[in-house]
């Protein structure tokens, strides 16, 4: 017996007046500008099984993925281990945990669980016999390094070259737009995974509540007969649309969207299909330390440090993530986890990791095609690579979002890279 696959998407947009998250102050919805949802995707071959859920929000919780995995063991008999769970890092979605002064509802919590475990038994029922291919693509007007290095070798993050202090990038981009397609044999097509590495923050500061670009995305490969697309965020800790050169204005979520979907349209056009597929699930779990806490990282006074949407923020929620971090003996426990398709190795990291270590992880996978899937399977806040620390800027300010050691970008890419080379 050869592939089979099913796709589902459940609507999750929340009821107007939750709080959103990704703006670290706390903002009330009063609108919704689109819908949002989870998606999943199931794969069987040769006896092996694996799923990938896919949600609008900016991050999810370990508690969720746990739960959500019990349950679709018990209901479904899937291997829970085999399931990997990625958040598009959507700015402009609803609170599905407590970060700092923002509160989750926890009704809405419980009924995401809910919704999920229904959506993949949705992708189970649909399993029908598949082919798979693969395809990529460049995109270089969307995404841009957002860390700009100053004259005094600060960094300052969303910074401008129209600064006169300005001096240049900090690192680069990783213009990949990978996509993975699947459809009935010969015929209509199931449904798509793209990876690409771009923060999502459309509407992150306002009171709509919205899916971003990748919502766009999702709706446009509807109209070109892809009923579901599935985004997984690629290393994007330091990626944003707003081009520091000011050579472009900063695209907008239709148009970051469509430019995404006219790529993905193109490749699946060309696309060679298969249906000897070889499929893989490896995991392992990593303790990573936080960083050190000293009185200068509390009062945000370190050489570089710089604070967004307003100072004060930090000052109170500070105290609580400090009692956090000692109560757990100063280390976190992650999960790294890679899905294989035949060469395409789908790598999961549990925070926002900087686009030079997913560069590495694909230099280092090679022959195999690595996939850094962002913000999945949990959420550590920044992973900025080791020198990022020495420069400063927003995502090595210490706080809710950026509380991890300087090692531990690395050490979450040295072990998607060994799990890769487990799979030859």
């Amino acid at each position: 017996m050869g592939l089979r696959a099913g796709f589902a998407e459940i609507d999750i947009t929340p009821p107007v007046g939750c709080q959103k998250i990704g703006w670290l102050k706390v903002i009330v919805s009063n609108r919704v500008a689109d819908p949002l949802y989870v998606r999943a995707a199931v794969f069987d071959s040769a006896g092996q099984r694996i799923g990938l859920i896919q949600f609008d929000t900016l991050f999810v919780p370990a508690t969720l993925v746990a739960e959500v995995r019990r349950r679709i063991e018990v209901d479904h008999g899937f291997p829970a281990g085999h399931v990997m769970f990625a958040a598009t890092h959507n700015h402009a979605g609803p609170a599905v945990d407590n970060v700092g002064a923002v509160q989750r509802d926890d009704e809405y919590v419980k009924d995401l669980t809910a919704r999920t475990v229904r959506c993949f038994g949705q992708a189970v029922e649909a399993m029908q016999p598949a082919e798979i291919g693969f395809a990529r693509r460049f995109e270089f007007a969307v995404g841009h390094n957002r860390r700009i290095v100053m004259r005094d070798g600060t960094v300052r993050t969303h910074g401008a070259f129209a600064d006169p202090e300005a001096l240049c990038f900090e690192g680069p981009i990783d213009p990949e737009v990978a996509i993975l397609g699947v459809r009935a044999p010969g015929g209509a097509m199931l449904g798509a995974l793209v990876n690409f590495a771009c923060h999502p923050a459309h509407h992150g500061g306002d009171e709509a509540l919205s899916a971003g670009y990748p919502g766009v995305l999702a709706e446009r490969m509807k109209s070109q007969d892809c009923p579901v697309t599935m985004f997984c965020l690629g290393a994007a800790g330091n990626i944003s649309t707003a081009d520091p050169t000011g050579t472009a204005p900063e695209p907008t979520m239709v148009q970051a969207g469509e430019a995404l979907a006219r790529h993905i349209a193109d490749a699946l056009d060309g696309m060679a299909f298969t249906a000897d597929v070889r499929l893989a699930s490896r995991s392992k779990t990593v303790r990573l330390p936080f960083r050190e806490i000293t009185d200068e990282q509390i009062r945000g006074t370190v050489r570089g440090a710089q604070r967004f949407v307003d100072p004060t923020i930090y000052d109170d929620v500070i105290p609580a993530e400090v009692e956090r971090i000692r109560r757990l003996g100063g280390a976190e426990a992650a999960e790294v986890q890679v899905l294989r398709i035949n060469d395409v190795a789908l790598a999961a990291i549990p925070g926002e990791l900087f686009v030079e270590l997913g560069l590495r992880i694909k230099a280092r996978a090679w022959p195999a095609k690595a996939l850094v899937v962002s913000c999945a399977n949990g959420r550590l806040g920044y992973l900025p690579t080791r020198e990022a620390f020495d420069r400063g800027g927003y995502e090595t300010t210490f706080g809710p979002s950026s509380c991890m050691a300087p090692e531990a970008g690395d050490l979450l890419a040295d072990a998607a890279i060994e799990l890769i080379a487990q799979d030859p």
